[in-house]
């Protein structure tokens, strides 16, 4: 990592009952030997993703593509919460419909972008998942190859309900628990429970607490550090080579998809309900 990073980083944090409320340090970073913890540090939002938080754990994953020294990375989230996707307070801002629509388009593509270079990383990516692991936030945990959560942990992809598409999660999805489950999960835009992930295929392990979550996570590591580097490397190179997870071409339909549905009026409607906290006019009838 960045030497300028390794002077501001701060202690590992407790593992569980962790709150630091900052948007002055959206990510944290920590080092631990060969592991490094990108741990999502706006509790108050429920972790969502703000144009600041995704901004540095961009910065994080171009700084740990060329690291020969770490070996594990783990995401989790502070205060209990995983990621509850993307900040819908910044979607939301006024903007004319041209602008809205290039903003959009430009986001998700980057955020398409980001899942890429999560799955590409040559350090085995282990995501560790408690409370809310929504929309995006579901992304990152299917870009992740080795998925842990505790009973608190509830995912959802509940784009359509907001008027949105989940246009770069969707491929993730598909790859962790097959296209059956992922239709499923996205066109339902309910919230499925840690068992029920474990079942589909979503999450591989579970433990009951956020204590037995952070065994769990200790136990994982310890595991993963026994094997060579290179062949860990080697490995996960061999398999991206079975197959790509977008198919050409996909991104960029994804990203226009999206920001068609983020400028339009559907995502008015679904965003103004979500944040009133009631039904949208189309879940009336």
């Amino acid at each position: 990592m960045a030497r300028h990073d390794r002077a501001r980083r701060l202690p590992v944090p407790p593992r569980h009952g962790y709150r630091i409320v900052s948007d002055d340090t959206p990510l944290l970073v920590q080092r631990d030997g060969a592991v490094v913890r990108l741990v999502l540090n706006r509790p108050h939002r429920r972790n969502a993703m703000s144009e600041a938080l995704v901004a540095r754990m961009d910065e994080a994953l171009a700084e740990l593509r060329t690291d020969t020294t770490a070996r594990v990375v783990v995401i989790s989230g502070a205060g209990g919460h995983f990621c509850a996707g993307l900040d819908l307070t910044e979607v939301g801002a006024p903007k004319s419909a041209e602008e809205k629509l290039a903003e959009q388009q430009a986001r998700n593509r980057r955020t398409g972008a980001r899942f890429q270079a999560i799955s590409d990383l040559k350090q085995v990516v282990i995501a560790a998942v408690e409370g809310s692991a929504y929309a995006g936030g579901l992304g990152f945990v299917c870009a992740a190859d080795i998925v842990l959560a505790s009973g608190t942990a509830r995912f959802s992809a509940p784009e359509v309900r907001r008027g949105l598409v989940p246009a770069q999660i969707l491929p993730w999805l598909t790859r962790r628990m097959g296209r059956s489950a992922a239709a499923r999960l996205c066109l339902q835009g309910n919230v499925i429970d840690a068992e029920e992930a474990a079942r589909i295929g979503l999450v591989h392990a579970t433990a009951p607490d956020a204590e037995g979550l952070a065994r769990l996570l200790d136990l994982t590591i310890a595991d993963v550090l026994e094997g060579a580097p290179g062949a860990l490397a080697e490995t996960k190179g061999l398999i991206a080579a079975l197959g790509a997870v977008l198919p050409p071409g996909y991104g960029e339909a994804g990203a226009e998809a999206f920001a068609r549905q983020a400028a339009g009026p559907e995502a008015a409607e679904g965003i103004a309900s979500f944040k009133e906290r009631r039904k949208a006019v189309w879940s009336r009838g």
